[in-house]
């Protein structure tokens, strides 16, 4: 009766003018209306300022030339540059508070290509690496082209977290190292001419026939030294029965369980079969057992076999005449349309097929240094300056300096040392050190900067900062928190910013 009723209702007609827009929705599907704000919740303020911290001043105080501030036109105004214009449009406030910084990053990277006569291209040494105008000069070398090796100081060294980060932005094949790796100077030198030169992939062709010969030679050695007739190929201390009577047969029922889960012994090799008949072909085919294991063992698979014995697949290979090869491992013949045969492994039939298709990259002649000048480094250097020429006058100022400004220096010094010989420059920035020379930014180096910080349509820009944000705008205090952070032994590796 139930069904019939609703059978009847859904046959009914619709009335004249029914339609889906006879309904309208209410005011508030279509545009919903402004919430109704908690009195008890805070607004935020708008930021229309950002300042780095000046840490020369005495006592250190929020700068004012070193940042950057919404005028009332609209226009970002920068406390050393003036209007910025509409190069800062989509530029975060807090990065153009480093924008002096970034512009002698881009100034020393200029100068140094200048200087050795490169354009994007070469190695370029960089110590410092976490300071705001080093880390500048490090991606703007790197995304020109050029390969950067990076030495981060004593005070970011020790963060895992940020040597990645450098290492990350150091594009391949440049690198990152922490402070204490440029201290080994050979060690460092090493790594250098890596970098020049291209790594060394082991491009030597390996002698098959030798290989061969020597996995004969291990064979039969190992057969020998574990023959079949042994309840496991284990070290023969293991099956030295050493107990008392009493305990005997539960000793060896246990060991017998314990040994089983020991890969076998090794069947009888014949040496003479094994010289004639164990072919290249054989051994590469061998060398495929051990992958197809793995594979079948990590995935669960029903084909992995339950006892792997190498030495008795080999013994099987031995006994067939016809045992069949692999014939990936062994044909390596070019795919039609795919170009040469690249193996994904070692190849025992030609070991130089491995680097076909690999790129070894290479950084080229070093084009020069750049030293970023922290705490510690200033402090070595100005004491060394004032110890006098002799290496004994020197070697007495080293004594009175902390174990960080004495690496600093000698991290310093490693870089530059390795420029010079190479005939490359050197520039300073965030500073001045005796005997070298400060890289002095002009107007072109801040539009460069300016341009890195830029950020495109994919979201990305080609110089990056790791900021610590406090908004004194919202409170006040946190003005004075953010330089007494900023003044620590240990501030840590990101840039402190404060805005208004």
């Amino acid at each position: 009766m139930k069904q019939r009723e609703i059978t009847a209702v859904m046959d009914e007609p619709l009335p004249p003018n029914y339609t889906l827009d006879s309904i309208r929705p209410p005011k508030y599907w279509g545009s919903p209306g402004e919430p109704t704000p908690d009195p008890n919740a805070y607004q935020r303020k708008a930021v229309t300022s950002a300042h780095a911290i000046d840490l020369s001043a005495n006592p250190p105080k929020l700068s004012a030339r070193d940042s950057a501030a919404i005028g009332p036109s609209g226009a970002v105004v920068h406390g050393r540059y003036g209007e910025l214009g509409e190069a800062a449009s989509g530029i975060p406030l807090e990065y153009l508070a480093l924008l002096r910084p970034a512009a002698e990053g881009a100034a020393a990277v200029r100068l140094v290509c200048e200087a050795s006569k490169v354009n994007g291209t070469g190695t370029l040494l960089v110590y410092g690496a976490t300071q705001p105008n080093a880390l500048a000069a490090v991606q703007l070398a790197s995304s020109s082209g050029m390969a950067v090796v990076a030495v981060v100081g004593g005070e970011g060294s020790g963060d895992d977290e940020m040597m990645d980060i450098v290492k990350g932005l150091a594009q391949e094949p440049g690198t990152a190292v922490p402070e204490e790796y440029a201290l080994v100077k050979r060690n460092f030198r090493d790594l250098v001419q890596a970098t020049v030169h291209g790594e060394d992939l082991g491009t030597s062709p390996q002698d098959a026939d030798a290989m061969l010969a020597e996995f004969k030679a291990n064979l039969v050695d190992y057969a020998t030294t574990f023959p079949d007739s042994l309840p496991a190929a284990v070290s023969p201390d293991m099956l030295t029965l050493d107990v008392t009577a009493r305990d005997r047969d539960n000793y060896r029922s246990n060991m017998e369980e314990y040994l089983s889960q020991f890969t076998a012994g090794s069947p009888p090799i014949n040496k003479q079969l094994l010289e004639a008949y164990f072919t290249k072909e054989h051994y590469a085919t061998f060398k495929t057992k051990f992958g197809t294991q793995t594979t079948a063992v990590i995935s669960g698979s029903e084909d992995a076999a339950k006892e792997f014995n190498p030495a008795a697949i080999v013994r099987s290979m031995l006994d067939d005449p016809a045992y069949p090869l692999d014939e990936e491992a062994t044909a390596q013949e070019e795919v039609e349309g795919a170009g040469p045969f690249v193996p994904y492994y070692f190849s025992v039939l030609d070991s130089t097929k491995i680097q076909k298709g690999l790129e070894i990259k290479k950084g080229g002649p070093i084009a020069g240094a750049i030293i970023a000048v922290t705490p510690d480094l200033q402090v070595a250097a100005e004491a060394l300056d004032k110890a006098g020429p002799s290496l004994r006058a020197k070697a007495e100022a080293l004594q009175f300096l902390t174990d960080a400004q004495r690496n600093a220096f000698a991290a310093a010094s490693s870089v530059a040392t390795i420029a010079k010989e190479a005939g490359g420059s050197i520039y300073v920035v965030g500073g001045s050190l005796p005997g070298l020379t400060t890289a002095e930014p002009t107007d072109a180096d801040v539009k460069e900067a300016l341009e890195g910080m830029e950020i495109d349509d994919m979201g990305e820009s080609r110089l990056n900062y790791f900021i610590q944000i406090y908004r004194a705008g919202d409170y006040p205090i946190y003005a004075d928190y953010a330089i007494h952070r900023a003044t620590e032994a240990l501030a840590g590796p990101r840039q402190i910013v404060v805005t208004k």
